[in-house]
């Protein structure tokens, strides 16, 4: 059903937007809570980013790492760094161009990302299981619908090669 007064539909979609940003706040709260217990040398939430793209795009180049980031080579490359000496990324020769090194998680760096998204997923799944089941069933949706939102707007991913061309 369609609001007929935009101005309550412009406050819904206010307060909306910050209820969203306060329970991203309290997540990034309980997600420090555990933190230091995942890792006795914990990443950034910049390095966490790093480790999360790698996960899902292994094998990419730092070039490509930055766009995807929106950092700058000289920030990313630092990351890297730092995430290579912890032992999580290892930077390896690309088979396309020898110029050019490819970043992957290694094992540790894998185990990491599990035990964290463990821990993570123990204390979501305690605070969801105390919302009521009509709740819970709106919360999934309204998810699922900021998701597709936020995968609708976000700017598509492009190789390098059609980049430099």
């Amino acid at each position: 059903m369609k609001d007929a007064n935009p101005s309550s539909l412009d406050r819904r979609t206010a307060e909306a937007a910050r209820t969203a940003r306060e329970v991203t706040e309290l997540l990034e709260v309980l997600w420090e809570r555990g933190r230091d217990a995942v890792s006795p040398a914990p990443v950034s939430s910049s390095q966490l980013r790093v480790l999360y793209t790698l996960d899902r795009e292994s094998g990419i180049n730092l070039r490509t790492l930055g766009n995807v980031l929106g950092s700058t080579p000289s920030s990313v490359s630092r990351m890297c760094d730092r995430l290579q000496a912890l032992g999580f990324v290892e930077r390896a020769p690309s088979p396309a161009s020898r110029r050019e090194l490819e970043l992957r998680l290694t094992a540790q760096g894998t185990s990491y990302l599990a035990d964290l998204r463990r821990r993570r997923d123990e204390a979501l799944l305690t605070m969801v299981s105390a919302m009521p089941a009509a709740q819970r069933q709106a919360l999934l949706e309204g998810l699922r619908g900021f998701q597709s939102a936020v995968e609708a707007s976000s700017p598509r991913r492009h190789d390098d090669s059609a980049a430099t061309a």
